[in-house]
Formats: structure tokens, C-alpha cells, sequence
């Protein structure tokens, strides 16, 4: 069920056809860097032709608008192609999250009603038996059928992609966007960060997420080039920004943060062409913001705030121009309204926003959707303050907070005050059961290169400088944090290491 909506104010048109001004031309679209020492070099041509062999591929397999189909494969270019084709074809496109297990995976292919996946080979053994599976390279050759393709002409109340939400809080929850929304979107990102075709965007976040969806969005809109790592690997990032020359760099800040571990690499490596650095769907720590401006002198690091429901992305520069300041999430974009509701003040509360962008609803949720979009509203379940500029920054998440002897507590506070300890590189604050307080924060925090400190310090450090009902009752010391599918840290994975004693290191196979 869906929430029935006016004429949106967005952009008409079909989302697929998103580069339709660059399309005639040879010059790179896609560096595809699967292939670490044979890069393949895609033009806008080429992708077009691709794109519309897609969607012709759909319709003689006997797909129609409004059919979903599958997507399950790590960063390639054929993936921009089936995910861009579909939505040419009106088909509905549903990235899924590779690193799900195969019942995860089950329950989404189900509850989308997919009818068809598109998959890389390593990956087909987590389609369900009995649902056709196309595979990426041969099979995938044979499926798309070159030639010219007229567009379907979508309503405004298309969907023209369907993500699912990481399910941390429950099961993944499809969310549908429309092509309506969708364009009004990326013409945003486009204009308001300056993104022209000289531009040469970064990409290593996974497809399947609205981070690198955003960035081939905003890039193939301004007709940049986009190289494309199949995942992200420390080391072939630092690598792809010197050899391609990189100007925009991209991901979650625990990406960002192991970047930074390999100053060796990055000394070696020519970033003298990157001038922004975007962060988003986690929050990024006063710390590692500074440290970034050290190793990339000629950039900005921007702190980006976005959720898949919520346009994605709301916030951004001031229409004055003013400077941002550290920290800040941005204000409402052009065409955005942003609300705090629930708040001590009317300047701190859950942040509502509303937009063309919005999702049109949860797939298959009625309940879910009527209480999150309520009145054209949504309501993002972040808390934020807001400043007498009006710039919003991000204080927790109302489902992360939790009470402890009866004060409430946002781990993002937590992690800020253990972060501005000067041996700390990262921090991570969970809560765990205690029998009297209800609920105590446990922080987990990765060390600086050559740093030493003590639990009872870090304990120390929280008491010194916020209240005591902050500080962490054990503090675990990691080398790097697990990641999950999306890049941002496993949480469960750490409470399972806990339970499990945490006496052993959280090993690489256990990530």
C-alpha cells in the first residue's frame, strides 16, 4: 500500500534516461576496475546502447512496467546498465545486498515479487530455486538484445527503483521511490555541489546502497567519469585516486577512517586532485574530519546527510553561502522542508522533512508507511539540533537511544567525547544490559598508529569531561572494526564477540 500523493514538483521524464544530453558521446562514462591491471573503459555511447539492451532484453523475456526484477552482483558496469535499462523498460530494478544471507536474500527476492535476477556467478547460489537467474557475462550477453529503445513514460506515481533498508531494526523494508522524485533529486546534487564533466567520481561504496546510487546519480547527470571498484579494498582505492585523478572521493566514514590508516600508501600516491570528500550514512567524528584536511590539503570534507525514505539526501550548502560549520549536516536544499518535532526546544527534535524526493511509501507496509509518512511529511527517526543559521546537526537516532538509570543516552555523544581523546581513532558505543541501570554504554575503539591507553584512562577521560552517566563501563580495544554489507560497522558482530568473551581478535573471517 501506498499513500496517494499530488503532482509531485519534481522532474518529468523517465530516470533511465538520466545522461539522455551525454549520450552521444565516446568520451568515458565508466571505468570499470574489476579487472585491477585490464580497466575497461565504458563511453556514454557505448552505455547508452547498453542501457536500451537491457530494457529490450526485458521486454522480450516478457517483463512490463511494474515487473521487478533482481540485481545481486558486486560494482560493475553492467550493473549501472541493468539497473538504468530497467527503469527504461519501466521494469523496477531491486539492488539486493550481496553480503545478506541466503534466507535474507530469499525474503527480499519474495517480498519484492521479483520475477527475474540478474546476478554474478559467485553469487547466483543465493537465488532461490525455481526463479530464473540471468548470470553476468555469457548468459547475460545472450539475455539483452541490442538496438534502439523508446523509453516507457512514466506517471507520477512510477517507481522507478525499489532499495531496501539495511533491516537493523527489524526486517529490510522495501522502499519505493519514484522516477519523478528521483530526477528532481539528482539535478540537485548536481547543481548544488558544483558537478561539472570534468569531474572524475570515485566510486567503491556497493550499488546496492544509496551512497554509491547518489554518486552515479549526480555524476552521469553532470557527465563525469566515474571509475568503479567491484568493492572497497584500502589499497586499490588509495591507488584509483592517483591513477584516475580523482576530484571527488566518496563513502562511509569507517572507509574514510581505513584510508587513513595507510598513510604509506597515501604518501606514495598523488591526491592532489581531489577537492571534495563526501561522507554519509554514518555519523563522522571532529577528528577524523581534521585528520582528512591533513592528507588531502586541497579538499572539503563535506559531511553528507541522507536516508534511502527521505529524498535521499536533504540537506546541503546554504543559499547565502555561509560556511559551514564542523560538524554540520547542512540545511534544507532548495524545494525541502525540514521540521524538529518532539524536541526539549523547537530547535532540537526528530527531523521531518519533506520533498519530491520522499519515498512514495514502504513495499507491502501499510502500517509502517503511515507512520513515517504522515501528511507529506517524513519522519526520519534521526534527532538533530539546529542552529540560528539554521544548520542541522545530527545528536542520535530516537531507536539508538537507550535509558540508563534513568538518563537518556545517544552513543554518537559518547563517541564524540571518547573520540576527542588524542588516542583514539575511532570509537563505537553499544548498550548493554545491567541488572540495576537497565541499560550501560560498552564502547569499543580502535587505536591511533603507535597510541597506547589504558580502559581505565579512556574511563577516566569520559568521567573528566561529560557527565558520569556517559561513561563507558568496559571499553574493548579493536585493530578495526567489522563491516557490514554496506560498509558501515557490524554491530551484532560485535556484541557476538563480546558474548562470546572477547578474548579473541574479531578476525577477518569473521567480517
Amino acid at each position: 500500500m501506498t499513500v496517494p500523493r499530488p503532482e509531485p514538483r519534481g522532474y518529468p521524464g523517465n530516470l533511465g534516461l538520466l545522461f539522455a544530453e551525454h549520450a552521444h558521446l565516446e568520451r568515458p562514462a565508466i571505468v570499470d576496475l574489476r579487472a585491477a591491471r585490464r580497466p575497461r573503459v565504458v563511453g556514454f555511447r557505448e552505455l547508452d546502447g547498453g542501457c536500451n539492451a537491457v530494457a529490450r532484453g526485458l521486454v522480450r523475456a516478457g517483463l512490463a512496467p511494474g515487473d521487478r526484477i533482481g540485481i545481486l552482483s558486486l560494482n560493475r558496469a553492467e550493473f549501472v546498465m541493468a539497473l538504468l535499462g530497467a527503469m527504461r523498460a519501466g521494469v523496477v530494478p531491486v539492488p539486493v545486498n550481496v553480503k545478506l544471507a541466503a534466507d535474507a536474500v530469499a525474503y527480499i527476492l519474495h517480498d519484492a515479487g521479483v520475477r527475474l535476477v540478474l546476478a554474478e556467478h559467485e553469487l547466483k547460489r543465493l537465488v532461490p530455486a525455481g526463479l530464473r537467474a540471468v548470470e553476468f557475462g555469457g548468459e547475460f550477453e545472450r539475455f539483452v538484445d541490442p538496438g534502439p529503445f523508446e523509453a516507457f513514460e512514466p506517471a507520477a506515481d512510477s517507481v522507478a527503483i525499489q532499495p531496501y533498508t539495511s533491516g537493523s531494526t527489524g526486517r529490510p523494508k522495501g522502499v519505493l521511490l519514484t522516477h519523478y522524485g528521483q530526477n528532481w533529486s539528482r539535478r540537485i546534487l548536481a547543481h548544488t555541489r558544483g558537478t561539472t564533466e570534468k569531474d572524475v567520481i570515485l566510486i567503491a561504496a556497493p550499488l546496492y546502497h544509496k551512497n554509491a546510487l547518489n554518486a552515479v546519480k549526480q555524476g552521469l547527470t553532470a557527465g563525469v567519469m566515474l571509475p568503479l571498484l567491484p568493492q572497497f579494498e584500502v589499497e586499490r582505492y588509495i591507488e584509483a585516486i592517483g591513477r584516475w585523478r580523482c576530484t571527488v572521493i566518496s563513502g562511509v566514514p569507517t572507509m574514510m577512517a581505513m584510508v587513513l590508516t595507510r598513510k604509506d600508501s597515501l604518501a606514495r600516491t598523488d591526491t592532489a586532485s581531489v577537492r571534495t570528500i563526501m561522507m554519509g550514512s554514518a555519523p563522522s567524528s571532529p577528528q577524523l574530519v581534521n585528520e582528512l584536511r591533513a592528507h588531502f590539503p586541497g579538499a572539503e570534507p563535506l559531511v553528507v546527510y541522507g536516508v534511502t525514505e527521505g529524498g535521499p539526501v536533504p540537506l546541503g550548502p546554504h543559499p547565502e553561502g555561509k560556511p559551514r560549520p564542523a560538524g554540520a549536516l547542512g540545511v534544507p536544499y532548495p524545494g525541502t522542508d525540514a521540521k524538529l518535532v518532539g524536541g526539549p526546544t523547537p530547535d532540537e527534535g526528530e527531523l521531518a522533512v519533506r520533498n519530491p524526493g520522499i519515498l512514495l511509501g514502504y513495499h507491502n507496509l501499510p502500517a509502517e508507511t503511515a507512520d513515517r509518512l504522515r501528511d507529506g511529511w517524513y519522519y526520519t527517526g534521526d534527532v538533530c539540533r539546529r542552529d540560528r543559521d539554521g544548520f542541522y546537526f545530527f545528536v542520535g537516532r530516537t531507536d539508538d537511544m537507550f535509558v540508563s538509570g534513568g538518563e537518556n543516552i545517544f552513543p554518537g555523544e559518547v563517541e564524540a567525547l571518547l573520540g576527542r581523546h588524542p588516542a583514539v581513532h575511532q570509537a563505537l558505543v553499544l548498550p548493554f544490559d545491567h541488572e540495576l541501570k537497565g541499560q550501560v554504554p560498552y564502547a569499543f575503539v580502535v587505536l591511533r598508529a603507535g597510541a597506547a591507553v589504558t580502559e581505565d584512562e579512556l574511563k577516566r577521560h569520559a568521567l573528566a569531561n561529560g557527565p558520569a552517566y556517559q561513561h563507558p563501563r568496559r571499553v574493548f580495544f579493536v585493530d578495526r572494526f567489522p563491516l557490514s554489507g554496506t560498509n558501515k560497522v557490524d554491530r551484532d558482530r560485535l556484541r557476538q564477540w563480546v558474548a562470546q568473551g572477547a578474548s579473541k581478535p574479531v578476525t577477518d573471517e569473521q567480517r
